[in-house]
């Protein structure tokens, strides 16, 4: 009797062990109820896949948007070399003070600097011995003229006097403008000449400072005076885009430090010789300056093409970036799906994007590439 009741007791706790297993399994699946994972099939092209659930992965149709064609390149400024005045120094010399420096607005006669030269003094000596043979000319002519009155010379006399006279004349006006040209006052010289700016504008290049030596009209120029009023950008077009920059036309010009201006500027001049490493063409752009463009400042230029184009716009979120290129995910039959590359352009209204090559308007794309792309990599 005892024997069977042990037997008894051991089948019921097997029976009631039996049922809590079967119930813990039952509340351990909570994902019983979830829709089933996609499961992604790779195809033998990477680019092409499979999806077992592709409604899990919402798509949109590409919209049809119209706009000319834009070419964005960059730029520098740069003075406009038709409005850069050289300003050389006129003697020969030692520099002894420096009256302007780089990037100085200067007036026109404003003193820029002063020179040392012995060139005053050797001017100045030709200036002297011309007024001594003109004064010996003009004493000796008067001297000819009596004596041809009385009969003592012949005519010929007279004539090679007055002949000398007109030279010695010539001479000592030669003299006098040398010496003005250097700077320097015939009534009274002096060894130190001042050099004042021709123009106004501002000091773009500088050469000298004190006790620096100079040439007389040698290049470099001391100094040189830019008019900033006009300004030129020059920018670098690659090849295969010269096709979308005319002479003539105008570009816009964005500047990174005043980001709500747009200036207008006139596209005059397209080498004619590329850059043979980097297959570039030099674009120079003329622009009126309201103040805002300094020397050697990056600039954007936007280029507008004459013709209208229809290209597609999608969501944002509808654009993979990955390793610097951009994807759109386009679907296919049975569950197919494609990576397409892409070149997208601006961001338009409602988190819209730019698609500017590889997708026509009315495609279907997955409205989340990053969401199918988690899904491939898993």
């Amino acid at each position: 009797m005892t024997g069977k009741f042990v037997v008894m007791m051991a089948a019921g706790a097997s029976g009631v062990l039996m049922l809590v297993g079967c119930e813990t399994k039952v509340k351990a699946d909570p994902s019983a109820e979830a829709p089933p994972a996609a499961v992604v099939e790779k195809d033998l092209d990477p680019s092409n896949f499979k999806v077992d659930h592709p409604e899990q992965f919402p798509l949109v149709t590409a919209e049809e948007y119209r706009t000319a064609p834009e070419l964005n390149v960059t730029g520098v400024v740069n003075p406009d070399v038709s409005r850069n005045v050289p300003v050389p120094s006129l003697a020969t010399g030692r520099v002894v003070e420096v009256d302007a420096q780089l990037g100085q607005t200067v007036r026109r006669g404003q003193l820029l600097f002063k020179v040392r030269s012995t060139d005053v003094s050797g001017a100045y000596s030709d200036y002297r011995k011309a007024v001594a043979n003109e004064q010996l000319a003009r004493v000796t002519l008067e001297r000819q003229k009596l004596l041809y009155e009385h009969g003592a010379v012949p005519k010929s006399s007279v004539e090679v006097a007055q002949n000398a006279e007109d030279n010695a004349k010539v001479d000592v006006e030669t003299a006098i403008e040398h010496l003005r040209l250097l700077g320097s006052d015939p009534d009274h010289p002096t060894a130190v000449i001042e050099v004042t700016a021709p123009v106004s504008g501002v000091i773009t290049d500088q050469q000298i400072t004190n006790a620096s030596g100079v040439q007389a009209l040698s290049a470099p120029s001391p100094f040189t005076i830019s008019d900033l009023s006009h300004v030129w950008i020059i920018c670098d077009v690659y090849e295969n885009d010269l096709a979308q920059v005319h002479v003539g036309e105008y570009a816009d010009i964005h500047l990174a430090a005043y980001p709500d201006r747009v200036l207008k500027a006139r596209i005059g001049y397209i080498a004619p010789i590329l850059d043979p490493s980097i297959r570039t063409a030099k674009v120079r752009l003329e622009v009126e300056n309201p103040g805002l463009l300094r020397i050697g400042m990056f600039v954007t230029a936007t280029f507008h093409g004459l013709r209208e184009e229809v290209r597609a716009a999608v969501p944002a979120a509808a654009i993979l970036h990955l390793h610097d290129r951009e994807w759109v995910y386009t679907p296919g039959e049975a569950g197919h799906f494609r990576r397409v590359e892409v070149v997208s352009g601006k961001m338009l209204a409602n988190n819209m994007q730019e698609i500017v090559s590889g997708l026509a308007p009315g495609a279907r794309v997955v409205a989340n590439a990053l969401t199918l792309q988690s899904t491939v990599e898993q």
